[in-house]
């Protein structure tokens, strides 16, 4: 069970304007023993004899009647283990003797939190592709919609109105007809009862930005991301006239968090009965948390919806922290949204960090309001463009899931990185609509022949001592080869005394440098090249440093094996005048396909190398150009690697060269070839903070090209909780590539397993990143091993 973090209310907006920016709302970070249920600060506010509202979480439904009976029942809910009280001291103190209590929060309030911005995220390429939203509905829980906009009207499809009416907080209803609830027709037109209060214009602002549509409008904007889709209006805030919530401008609109779990549960109803929801958007925020908000009283109704296909999008809020957002965008379920300027900068309000979804633009938006058309700025204006997406998303790829659509959202978007380093995708549905088929489930774990192993974990060197880092060969049968490379980074005060040999898994150990008397203190950066033919390739081998003499110290920053192909052929074999050679070399003991970036490397001399023409054949017979015939390579040695696509075509066989001289009056010499199927490996074992993120590099150089369809990524997790567990895989452009998403149901364990991903987009040279986030809190773990296999 994990860890809750309690706070007090605090009152912050998701929309703000760009004139005055909200102060910093306080980040939560004390905790209670997990044995409590009850909320601290509720005793405290029920400590002189008066009430509370609170939300009480139960096990199931069946203990709910016990915790009714602590309190005075406000609101219950047809489905969810969940019931809102009004309870004093002692009602709480029978709550927290009751075992089938998990959590009692209080009932908190919180306010409500296109031209340009539509283009920036690709929408329009999403609607000249036909993919509108058509057919799809997005549920806008707010301050209701104003159904009769032009820029709306006709696509509000249903409403719904939950605005608790309390006099001990100067509630009243915004409902259509003056009751706590309503349904259908009028219940959440915001153009009625709200009207006359201006922060009533944010409904109707952000279901423009999700769905508006300005064909044919004078003075409108062009759309919203999805003009096709229907609108589901959810009025979840009430009319209060207290200067106590309000401050000095009487009367305000505020939202209970008990409404908000009552539209959802509205919303899952509706989506259950056959409409075709694809998100719910919560453009409002609460207090800001650092970590993810696992006993959070909407969490329950949140998985539940995302188990039937429906986002619950929430805007991060606008305190501009780096490390939290606001709730209940902190629920590892929801989709948290952040917002970017024009520039694709973070903006200077959005929150962000490492429990941020995705981005998307929230800096002078223009919608619908009740007058016309405004501009708002804020994350409540980001989320609305992420509800949208999933309703393209859902039209241009119907076959697709809940979470393989989140999955292209991110994998599609822009990278931007924040101050810290975290990187979180900005949306882009253009390049969504059109992506190809997302990753597909995760292979057993990877057995691949790597090309290269490294370890750079670093390892101190002790004035006068000797340290062993090592890598650990699997699946390489026979011994090492006779050239195996051995890179070596290594920094100390004094080089000339560090002696450092490669220890091999028989014990065999190979020099490679001795000591000196010259060498000043310094990094030394160099690649041995070792025969180790005599010792078996599988195995842990050990780089060993040993400093020989006392007065400094030094570390083993890292250090890496390169296996050379054992697939070359390195016979010279004549090319004759006008004719062709063929040469052939048998792959055998390679786990299925070929490479996506098989790397052909050729060395031919001949007399007039223009009128060389080089084809590689895999064995299923399909053919690769490598080199074709010009009129201006003059005769000399051809010396280079050709990167080529051949994930189509299985990888054993035999492959033959074919080098063909296409013209008379020359000749000349195949001096080798060979293959290789490139897999880089990082034994370096990585910490998983605790609700934190970590990046683990993968550095690749001298292979050219950008990376294929089918990367490999390989990797060993373990964690307490790997549902709570976030990978995503950043490529050296910077492009965010999701592995794997978090769930509900992955117990403690390890994780190890080979992911698909499409990377096409991304260059193969340059460093690699393995992104790991711990999105909740209670459970820690570590990055034991990862691996790139193009």
């Amino acid at each position: 069970m994990k860890r809750q973090i309690w706070t007090t209310v605090a009152i912050v907006l998701a929309t703000v304007s760009l004139g005055a920016i909200p102060a910093h709302a306080t980040e939560i970070s004390t905790t209670v023993t997990e044995s409590d249920p009850i909320d601290p600060p509720l005793y405290d506010e029920t400590a002189d004899g008066g009430t509370v509202r609170v939300n009480v979480v139960t096990e199931n439904r069946d203990d709910l009647s016990g915790a009714a009976s602590a309190g005075e029942t406000l609101l219950s809910y047809k489905t969810l283990p969940l019931v809102t009280l009004e309870v004093d001291k002692s009602g709480l103190d029978d709550l927290a003797a009751q075992p089938g209590v998990v959590s009692v929060t209080e009932d908190e309030l919180v306010a409500p939190s296109l031209d340009e911005s539509v283009p920036l995220i690709g929408g329009d390429k999403a609607v000249a592709a036909g993919k509108t939203g058509k057919g799809s509905a997005i549920a806008v829980l707010d301050t209701g919609v104003a159904t009769n906009h032009p820029f709306l009207k006709g696509r509000v499809t249903a409403e719904a109105c939950f605005s608790p009416v309390d006099a001990n907080y100067g509630a009243t209803s915004l409902c259509g007809n003056g009751a706590a609830t309503q349904e259908g027709t009028g219940a959440a037109n915001s153009a009625s009862v709200c009207a006359d209060i201006a922060e009533c214009d944010h409904g109707t602002h952000v279901a423009g930005i999700a769905a508006g549509d300005g064909t044919g409008l004078s003075g409108a904007p062009a759309r919203g991301v999805a003009p096709g889709a229907d609108i589901v209006a959810v009025q979840v805030f009430s009319r209060l006239d207290s200067t106590k919530y309000c401050g000095t401008t009487t009367p305000c609109i505020r939202s209970f968090t008990s409404a908000q779990i009552a539209g959802l549960e509205k919303v899952l109803a509706l989506k259950q009965a056959g409409m075709p929801i694809v998100a719910a958007n919560l453009s409002l925020g609460s207090a800001s948390y650092s970590t993810a908000c696992t006993k959070d009283a909407r969490k329950t109704v949140i998985d539940s919806l995302y188990e039937a296909g429906v986002a619950t999008v929430v805007a991060a809020g606008n305190n501009g922290s780096a490390t939290a957002v606001t709730a209940p965008a902190c629920v590892p379920g929801a989709v948290s949204v952040g917002a970017t300027t024009d520039d694709d900068e973070i903006a200077s309000f959005s929150n962000h960090g490492p429990l941020l979804d995705v981005l998307a633009p929230g800096n002078g938006i223009v919608s619908s309001v009740l007058s016309g058309y405004d501009s708002k700025s804020g994350t409540s204006m980001a989320a609305p463009h992420v509800a949208g997406a999933f309703a393209v998303l859902r039209q241009a790829h119907p076959d697709k899931t809940l979470a393989e659509r989140e999955a292209l959202l991110k994998s599609t978007g822009t990278p931007v990185t924040d101050e810290a380093g975290v990187t979180v995708p900005r949306i882009d549905v253009g390049k969504a609509v059109g992506a190809a088929t997302p990753a597909p489930d995760p292979e057993p774990a990877d057995t691949t022949r790597r090309t290269k192993i490294l370890n750079d974990a670093p390892y101190a060197i002790p004035d006068l001592g000797t340290v062993q880092s090592p890598i650990t060969v699997s699946g390489v049968t026979g011994n090492a080869p006779k050239t195996l490379q051995v890179s070596v980074d290594v920094t100390h005060d004094w080089l000339g005394e560090v002696k450092i040999d490669l220890v091999a898994p028989d014990g065999q150990t190979y020099a490679l440098k001795a000591t000196n008397g010259t060498d000043p203190g310094g990094t030394l950066s160099r690649t041995y090249t070792v025969d180790a033919s005599v010792s078996p390739a599988s195995g842990t081998w050990k780089l060993q440093v040993a400093d020989k003499s006392a007065g400094g110290t030094g570390t083993v920053d890292d250090w890496a094996l390169t296996f050379p192909t054992p697939f070359a052929r390195t016979a010279p074999a004549a090319i004759p005048d006008a004719a062709t050679l063929t040469s052939e070399i048998t792959v055998d003991g390679v786990t299925g396909n070929a490479s996506g970036a098989l790397q052909a490397s050729v060395n031919v001399t001949h007399q007039w190398l223009g009128e060389v023409k080089i084809d590689l054949v895999a064995p299923d017979g399909q053919t690769y150009a490598l080199k074709a015939t010009n009129g201006t390579d003059p005769g000399g040695t051809l010396s280079r690697t050709y990167t080529v696509d051949a994930s189509a075509t299985a990888a054993n066989g035999t492959w033959k060269l074919l080098v063909a001289d296409k013209s008379s009056g020359g000749t000349g010499t195949l001096d080798g070839w060979s293959l290789t199927f490139p897999s880089i490996e990082s034994q370096s074992t990585y910490a998983v903070p605790d609700a934190g993120t970590l990046q683990a590099p993968i550095t690749v150089t001298g292979v050219s090209g950008n990376a294929p369809k089918t990367l490999k990524v390989s990797l060993r997790l373990t964690h307490d909780w790997l549902g709570e567990v976030k990978i995503d895989l950043i490529a050296p452009n910077g492009l965010v590539y999701a592995v794997k998403a978090t769930n509900g149901t992955d117990p403690g364990g390890t994780l190890d397993k080979v992911y698909t991903v499409d990377a096409s987009a991304s260059p193969i040279e340059g460093t690699w990143k393995l992104q790991v986030a711990d999105k909740s809190t209670g459970g820690t773990g570590t990055l034991d091993d990862w691996a790139l296999t193009f």
